[in-house]
């Protein structure tokens, strides 16, 4: 049994779907599980349904670009014989419209997961659809069905014991199975998700559940690159990692790997492949137990759109480890995730990520106790197995507001 995941960039359009039937045609199609995304961006697109939604009460302008970017992939790739397809479509639309007219509930947590999970369903209904028409026999899954969680909407907690018997009992190992990446039910049977770009958590999940063999996740690069090509030149591939060096990179924002995804793989020693799907006759990156990074060069990693919060006392006293408990209470109440962390006599500094857009209420409870200044839209550069040649560039053109130097790593807050 192994385990496939495929991303957006990899769905994106006709063509990408059909490169998924030739990946499998080179690698076989029975045996497996293919974890898919929404195709492209259309996670971001249903975002923006759910903020017009939200913010006037109404969606359809919004939603329709949605449904047409589906047809078109339809057209493409059945042309006329897309109607009992484009039928399970329309009906996925239809619940999704359903209940945006009857959903009463005011949480922005509960109401985005209820809506984003609609990219996932509709491009695994198209994949499996058009696998079947290549007569590619496969099990259509929907992970609601196998991935438990706790009712933390948007980040949610996988309930394992439960998310194991139902995935052993839903997928049979011999066949080939298309499933949902990103996506689950709580006890209520409510949608959750595993948090952006959970996909990948959701292979290594299926793994784990399954003790398959191997995870390959099929990218729009060529493995695991020791920068993003997107922000940084001429990007180095990195040919084999351990799992500590990835879960280490992903940590620190490596987008290539969900941080999540190298735990449960680790427990049961699953190795994990990223490969192209552009090239899928290159190796790509190993990542498993035990084994060295090679090259050993060192690895940029940056994180945009942070806030840097530094605090001190009013009456200029120590910060002491109860005032740190404080903090980081009001963080975990507030849903920000701290990335970066650094503390003097009088003052604390942290680099945090507000993708729960909770800024606003955590500074103000901060004020009623501390001296609070932040910078907003700062970035988070780090460098893994660092020297200083690389940290001189890195500095370079930049306004550096915070430094941190360890054995392995260096961060830097700067203002680009």
């Amino acid at each position: 049994m192994k385990i496939f995941k495929f991303g957006g960039a990899s769905v994106k359009d006709a063509e990408g779907v059909r490169n998924v039937l030739k990946v499998l045609e080179a690698n076989g199609n029975s045996n497996k599980v293919i974890v898919i995304s929404a195709m492209g961006k259309i996670t971001n697109a249903l975002e923006l349904v759910l903020k017009q939604y939200l913010e006037t009460g109404k969606y359809q302008e919004s939603l329709q670009p949605v449904k047409e970017y589906h047809y078109k992939v339809l057209d493409d790739l059945f042309g006329p014989g897309k109607a009992t397809t484009l039928a399970k479509i329309n009906g996925y639309f239809r619940e999704l419209e359903n209940f945006l007219q009857h959903n009463r509930s005011q949480q922005y947590d509960f109401v985005y997961d209820q809506v984003v999970i609609y990219g996932e369903l509709i491009s695994t209904t198209i994949v499996s659809d058009y696998l079947s028409s290549r007569e590619i026999k496969n099990d259509w899954l929907d992970a609601r069905n196998c991935i438990r969680t706790d009712d933390t909407y948007r980040d949610a907690q996988v309930q394992w014991d439960e998310t194991q018997f139902q995935i052993r009992k839903n997928v049979k190992p011999e066949n080939l199975t298309i499933t949902q990446g990103f996506i689950g039910a709580d006890s209520n049977n409510f949608s959750t998700t595993l948090g952006r770009e959970g996909s990948d958590y959701s292979a290594g999940i299926f793994a784990y559940c399954l003790s398959a063999d191997s995870v390959t996740i099929w990218k729009d690069v060529q493995g695991v690159l020791n920068a993003d090509p997107r922000f940084f030149d001429n990007p180095s591939l990195l040919e084999q990692i351990s799992y500590e060096e990835a879960i280490e990179l992903a940590f620190y924002g490596a987008s290539v790997i969900h941080p999540k995804t190298l735990q449960p793989l680790q427990k049961k020693e699953i190795p994990l492949y990223v490969r192209s799907f552009i090239n899928p006759e290159k190796a790509g990156t190993t990542v498993r137990k035990g084994q060295q990074i090679s090259p050993k060069v060192p690895c940029f990693i940056v994180k945009k759109d942070q806030v840097l919060i530094s605090l001190s006392s009013l009456d200029f006293s120590f910060i002491l480890e109860k005032n740190i408990s404080h903090i980081f209470n009001l963080l975990h109440h507030h849903q920000v995730k701290v990335d970066l962390i650094q503390n003097s006599a009088i003052s604390f500094s942290v680099c945090v990520d507000n993708k729960f857009n909770n800024l606003e209420k955590l500074i103000q409870e901060l004020k009623a106790t501390y001296r609070v200044t932040y910078n907003t839209g700062v970035s988070l550069y780090t460098i893994r197995h660092f020297d200083e040649a690389a940290i001189k560039e890195l500095e370079k053109d930049k306004k550096v507001l915070l430094k941190q130097i360890t054995r392995e790593t260096v961060q830097l807050v700067a203002i680009p």
